[in-house]
């Protein structure tokens, strides 16, 4: 009798496909946040920014959506994929409210630079869908030995996009236009929850890894 042995491929860990668009997106998100280059680039350049980098976000939730192995619910999935798909869908859902809202801000800037407040409800809507798919994250990584792709979600990355999620909503409040005055109802938040959330957004997603064949 013959033994043989199996010969363990060589792999090594390189970002995730989904990755390099959250990257993008985060870091536009973070760029329009800050006063200096809002002063510089002005409302326009500012609302571009933004939709730039909503149309990135919507480019990497529908590769972690539909390209990274997930699959429709069906009976005898998992809990955790079950999670995981749902978690996935409505995040991608989130992202499409922030192209509308970020669009519709960028038409009004160049109509109108002084006009606040265009494309709110879908900008809280969109945080309002963030905030449940990363519940839903949580819940899949908490079973995270029953996912299809045991590195699809990790702890530190499910965390950091809630915790990410959190300041998007903290924005969404603070950028709501008081009828009376016409002001911002916090105008510091308005910018420092987009400006952290994309922080949080964009650290999770240099942390996100994926093992290959090496070659």
């Amino acid at each position: 009798m013959v033994e043989t042995t199996r010969r363990e491929v060589p792999t090594v860990r390189r970002l995730r496909r989904e990755a390099w668009g959250f990257i993008v997106g985060s870091f536009c998100f973070i760029v329009g946040a800050v006063p200096n280059y809002a002063e510089w680039a002005g409302p326009v350049g500012v609302g571009v920014t933004f939709f730039v980098g909503s149309i990135f976000f919507t480019l990497a939730a529908f590769i972690q959506l539909s390209l990274s192995g997930r699959h429709v619910p069906r009976r005898g999935v998992s809990r955790a994929d079950r999670n995981d798909w749902w978690a996935a869908a409505v995040q991608f859902v989130g992202t499409l409210f922030f192209n509308w809202s970020t669009f519709w801000a960028m038409i009004a800037a160049f109509a109108d630079p002084t006009r606040m407040g265009v494309g709110w409800r879908p900008d809280a809507f969109g945080s309002i869908a963030f905030l449940v798919s990363s519940g839903l994250a949580m819940a899949a990584v908490n079973d995270r030995h029953e996912l299809w792709d045991t590195d699809a979600r990790t702890w530190h990355g499910t965390w950091l996009n809630m915790i990410g999620s959190v300041f998007f909503g903290l924005s969404a409040i603070g950028a709501y236009v008081l009828p009376d005055t016409g002001t911002y109802l916090n105008l510091l938040w308005a910018n420092l929850g987009t400006l952290l959330g994309g922080v949080c957004f964009l650290v999770a997603a240099l942390l996100s890894r994926r093992t290959i064949p090496k070659g």
